[in-house]
C-alpha cells in the first residue's frame, strides 16, 4: 500500500466539532486554512475550551462543507443554524446563554488559535496509530479521532510511524506531502481532553496512566526516548518551510527526508 495522506480533519472553532475535507489550503503561517480559525473567550479573556469548561462537551455542533454555516444545539434544545462570518453576535449570544456569562467569538485569519504557536502547522498521525490507541481502550476509531483531534492522517504505514518525524537533537525533520514540505518538530503533548468521552464529557478512569504505560511500551526502538519527558504524547507538531499558500489533497503521496 502506498504511503499517502488519507484524511484531513479541520476544527473551525476551537474545541467544537470538526469536519473531514478532501482538500485544504495552507496559510503562509503554516496553519491549515479554516483550522481553529475561531475561538471562544470568557469574560476573563481566557479560551472557552474543554480544558477549562468541561460542559462544552454537552454542546452539539455541526459545520457545513463551506466551513461557514454553524449549527448549534444541546440534548434539550432544538438546533440553531448561524453564519460564522455574518452572525457572530448571535453565536456569542447562544454561548453566553449556555455558559451564563458573556462569551466572545474571535477570528484569527493568519494562524488560527493553535495550542503550539511556535509550531502552528498541522498535527500529523497515522491511521494505524489511532486504531492502536482505540484498541487499547476498546473504543471506536472515530471516537479516538474525536478525543485526539489531529489534522492529517497518514495511511499505508504502521502504528507510530509518525515518531520518526522528530529527532533526538531537536532539529526539524523534513517530510513531503504532495508538493508541500513540512518539518516535524516534537511529539505533541496532550491535555485532559482525550481522557474524556467526547460526547458526554465523562472521564475514562485511569486513561492517562494506562495510555502513558502503553505508549512507553510500544515506543519504536529507533525513536529517541529523550524527547519524552513523559509519555502522554501522541502525534507530531509541525511547521511549514514555505511562506506562500499551498494545497494539501487527500491521496497526496508522503515521503520522509
Amino acid at each position: 500500500m502506498a504511503v499517502a495522506l488519507a484524511r484531513i480533519n479541520l476544527y473551525p472553532i476551537k474545541s467544537l466539532a470538526g469536519r473531514s475535507v478532501s482538500q485544504v489550503s495552507m496559510l503562509p503561517s503554516g496553519a491549515l486554512a479554516g483550522d481553529r480559525a475561531y475561538a471562544l473567550f470568557d469574560q476573563q479573556s481566557r479560551f472557552v475550551n474543554a480544558k477549562r469548561y468541561a460542559q462544552i462537551h454537552q454542546v452539539r455542533s455541526r459545520i457545513d462543507e463551506t466551513l461557514t454555516k454553524l449549527t448549534l444545539w444541546t440534548d434539550t434544545e432544538t438546533p440553531t443554524t448561524l453564519q460564522l462570518e455574518t452572525e457572530p453576535a448571535s453565536i456569542e449570544a447562544w454561548f453566553s446563554d449556555y455558559f451564563g456569562q458573556p462569551i466572545r467569538l474571535q477570528q484569527n485569519k493568519t494562524m488560527g488559535f493553535p495550542d503550539d504557536t511556535d509550531s502552528p502547522g498541522p498535527t500529523v498521525i497515522s491511521t494505524a496509530t489511532l486504531q492502536t490507541v482505540a484498541d487499547w481502550f476498546s473504543i471506536s476509531l472515530d471516537e479516538c479521532r474525536q478525543r485526539f483531534r489531529t489534522n492529517l492522517e497518514i495511511d499505508g504505514v504502521p502504528a507510530f510511524w509518525e515518531d520518526q518525524l522528530f529527532s533526538e537533537s531537536g532539529d526539524p525533520v523534513p517530510f513531503q506531502i504532495g508538493a508541500v514540505t513540512l518539518q516535524g518538530i516534537n511529539p505533541c503533548q496532550r491535555c485532559v481532553v482525550p481522557t474524556r468521552d467526547p460526547v458526554t464529557g465523562e472521564a475514562t478512569g485511569g486513561f492517562q496512566k494506562q495510555f502513558s504505560m502503553r505508549r512507553s511500551e510500544t515506543l519504536p526502538a529507533t525513536v529517541a526516548r529523550s524527547r519524552f519527558n513523559h509519555f502522554y504524547r501522541l502525534a507530531v507538531n509541525t511547521r511549514s518551510t514555505s511562506d506562500i499558500e499551498q494545497t494539501l489533497t487527500v491521496g497526496d503521496p508522503v515521503t520522509v527526508g
